[in-house]
């Protein structure tokens, strides 16, 4: 759990860098919001088959269950993760907006994570 808390901070904190192109801060504050979906579920005992379609889908769509996550901030959450597919397998370009909204979201996110894990789990050490 450290290791992947660890990862999502770095991965948020690479995103932050201005001189790398808009999409791949994108790809890193997305990956955030995945490492902290990871953990949503890993948390309760679960996994999402990596190795099968919709995998990405299946961990967002379910922080609500998993981490308490806000319903609004899902649906959010969602359309970034459907960005993320678009920019992926289309090419279409990140725009700042979407950039900014995926910043803003995954650094909501991982405190959000780390709010709950050290709450559900103060038997971890997540420092």
């Amino acid at each position: 759990m450290t290791k992947l808390l660890q990862a999502a901070q770095r991965n948020l904190a690479d995103a932050q860098v201005a001189q790398i192109s808009a999409g791949n801060r994108f790809d890193a504050a997305y990956k955030c919001v995945m490492q902290c979906a990871m953990l949503g579920l890993w948390a309760h005992g679960w996994r999402t088959s990596t190795s099968q379609p919709g995998h990405h889908q299946t961990a967002i769509q379910t922080l609500d269950q998993t981490l308490g996550v806000d319903k609004q901030d899902l649906i959010l959450l969602d359309a970034l993760r459907r960005q993320r597919n678009v920019n992926d397998y289309e090419g279409d370009p990140i725009s700042d907006a979407s950039l900014q909204a995926c910043l803003q979201a995954a650094a909501k996110l991982l405190a959000h994570t780390r709010q709950w894990l050290h709450a559900q789990h103060p038997e971890w050490r997540l420092d």
